[in-house]
């Protein structure tokens, strides 16, 4: 499949390689511009698929480029998503005046970043490749009430915890833990995207349990996650907690092993650590 090219035009470093880091995907050629002068240029030599275009840039902002593109017959059809401050109505409008296909706020969200790019290329959505582990993980909705379970699976949007507390989907979390050997904390917003049912599993081959999708993920721990991840370091699955001592772990259908991981009760809530 031929690769979709997008323009990412920003003035800031910070942002740009942001917007790189969320779009990093096989299907994506992935340019940069610093100013909307330098974008129409872009936009005339090759002709982009998409454009992404800061509002606030020196010598052209991105209203005027935008304006440009949607004016030349040549160039109208190329998506347009603008990016500008949430807190701002005025600064929002002037995008939507300018022309623009879609608007993103800052600070920006890595899933709707992606599904506003995936809606006007019309990309079919690919969710992101997960991998086996086997890592403790400390969640709530405050530090003082963690919760702590085993994470079976990671991505850089999320992960599978194996938990009997199956909260509702939507359910916001903070979510921490630290990934084995390089000892890396990652820290961030979730929320729970759907839940595994032991009566009723969507997906048998897991174990009851609950998915949390990422949120607000710094860019270093997603650096850290992705690193980890091409590194090989989730292969095989790390050991697990009960294993005996130069054996093979334990299944996770094991019922001594499944009595063993079961958590504890909500009036006996395992603090983290860094809260003791």
């Amino acid at each position: 499949m031929k690769r979709k090219t997008i323009l990412l035009v920003d003035d800031v470093e910070l942002f740009l390689s942001l917007e790189r880091t969320f779009l990093q995907r096989s299907e994506f050629e992935l340019v940069t511009a610093r100013s909307g002068l330098g974008a129409l240029q872009i936009i005339r030599e090759s002709r982009p698929d998409l454009v992404l275009l800061d509002l606030y840039m020196p010598g052209m902002d991105g209203d005027e480029c935008c304006r440009a593109i949607k004016r030349d017959e040549r160039y109208r059809d190329i998506p347009v998503i603008m990016v500008t401050q949430g807190g701002k109505e005025d600064d929002r409008e002037r995008c939507r005046e300018a022309g623009c296909d879609a608007v993103v706020l800052k600070p920006i969200n890595r899933h709707d970043l992606l599904e506003t790019v995936l809606h006007h290329l019309r990309v079919k959505k690919r969710t992101s490749l997960r991998h086996s582990v086997r890592i403790r993980v400390y969640y709530g909705t405050a530090p003082q009430q963690f919760l702590t379970d085993y994470a079976v699976n990671l991505s850089t949007g999320g992960l599978f915890l194996e938990t009997d507390h199956l909260l509702e989907e939507g359910t916001p979390l903070t979510v921490q833990f630290h990934l084995p050997r390089g000892g890396e904390q990652v820290e961030c917003k979730a929320r729970v995207a759907w839940t595994n049912h032991p009566e009723l599993p969507k997906k048998p081959n897991l174990p009851p349990g609950i998915g949390l999708q990422f949120h607000d993920l710094s860019l270093d721990n997603m650096n850290v996650i992705r690193d980890y991840i091409q590194q090989g370091a989730l292969t095989p699955l790390d050991p697990f907690p009960y294993a005996e001592p130069g054996g093979a772990p334990p299944l996770l259908t094991d019922p001594v092993y499944r009595e063993r991981q079961r958590p504890c009760p909500r009036s006996h809530r395992l603090q983290h650590p860094s809260h003791r």
